[in-house]
């Protein structure tokens, strides 16, 4: 029998509180959407105006940036990162057998029964490292996204195999090992076609941080209601995602359109591929040549949908700004000089609404 919820104080505490997340309220046995889960009509993603895969979705094969092809790989490496925002890579050094790793100990961590989740919840867990979630802000946001979360931030190996979850850190630990050649080779990439050369102290610290988040998106009622991931854009340098064979991640194809005429993208699962998406970071440091991208989620209600984006940030007291060579070619700097620590706290500090943290380092 689905439990019942007489007020939204009550299904808070169930979902937020308790830690028992979607995935309990799911497994619970409800037959519809929770008032405190359903979205204003011009947040859905009805599934009658879902778009078709567009030609500016890129897939990038990254063997080539070593071969006769290595310009036109960064040419459209760049051309990615200055339209949507968004492309996918294959041939990316990532092994296949790993991808299909982290997949499986997402989907893991997230069935096991909820006592084993909730000792990851901040405050109760072992670590400020690792913490186990729901929704985005879920005590700032009028409306809850569909989504648990296990966030691992990593700081080194030790820490990482002490405190994160027996079920995935080997699975995470890979993950960011083995992606952080893809990582320097796509911000190097995007560097020469800016034409700035940074020290390797500089590099170090603008890709110093790195976070595995696994997602997980259990079945919905009705997700013409809902959303897994509301609109944003991420506050990082970039973000490599892996997502399964579901789907349901879409992006916005042009800035500054009012919502009766937006047009969003489909980003379909490639078998083997990465998602790569430039973060703000990259925008504020490329003058705003490089846009990050406002994307989004859709639910399902056939099956659960896993993702695991890897975060690529500064570390916390590295200063971001334009470069300045870019500031001189373009006779303005289009966002001021902040500490990153201080964006990254505005960030978690409000729910998602779309690219408006960008507003917090604009001039």
């Amino acid at each position: 029998m689905a439990l019942s919820f007489t007020d939204d104080d009550s299904l808070f505490k169930f979902v937020v509180t308790d830690g028992n997340g979607v995935k309990g309220l799911v497994d619970s046995g409800i037959m519809e959407v929770p008032g405190r889960y359903i979205q204003p009509p011009h947040e859905r993603i009805p599934k009658q105006q879902l778009p078709v895969e567009s030609p500016e979705n890129m897939t990038i094969d990254l063997s080539e940036l070593d071969g006769p092809n290595h310009d036109q790989v960064v040419k459209a490496i760049a051309h990615a990162a200055e339209t949507l925002g968004f492309f996918q890579v294959v041939n990316h050094g990532v092994p296949l057998e790993l991808l299909d790793s982290l997949k499986v100990a997402a989907n893991k961590f997230f069935n096991q029964p909820v006592q084993k989740k909730v000792v990851y919840l901040k405050g109760a867990s072992p670590s400020p490292n690792v913490v186990y979630t729901t929704s985005f802000a879920p005590k700032l946001e009028k409306v809850l996204e569909w989504k648990d979360i296990i966030s691992m931030n990593y700081t080194n190996d030790a820490d990482a195999l002490e405190f994160w979850p027996n079920e995935c850190k080997e699975a995470a630990l890979d993950y960011i090992k083995t992606s952080k050649e893809i990582v320097k080779r796509l911000f190097g990439a995007l560097m020469d076609k800016l034409d700035v050369k940074l020290e390797d102290s500089r590099i170090d610290a603008l890709l110093g941080t790195r976070m595995v988040n696994m997602n997980f998106y259990p079945p919905c009622p009705n997700p013409d209601l809902t959303v897994g991931v509301g609109r944003h854009s991420d506050v990082t340098t970039l973000t490599i995602l892996l997502q399964d064979d579901i789907g349901g991640l879409y992006v916005k194809k042009y800035e500054n359109l009012s919502p009766l005429n937006e047009e969003w993208v489909d980003i379909p699962p490639i078998h083997g591929a990465l998602v790569v998406n430039i973060g703000d970071t990259l925008q504020i440091l490329s003058n705003g040549r490089y846009k990050s991208a406002e994307h989004r989620v859709r639910t399902t209600s056939t099956a659960s949908r896993v993702s695991v984006p890897l975060f690529i940030f500064p570390v916390p007291e590295e200063k971001l700004g334009p470069f300045s060579e870019l500031v001189a070619r373009d006779g303005v700097a289009r966002y001021k000089e902040l500490i990153f620590q201080e964006y990254i706290d505005n960030f978690y500090g409000n729910p998602h609404e779309g690219k408006k943290c960008l507003d917090f380092a604009s001039i």
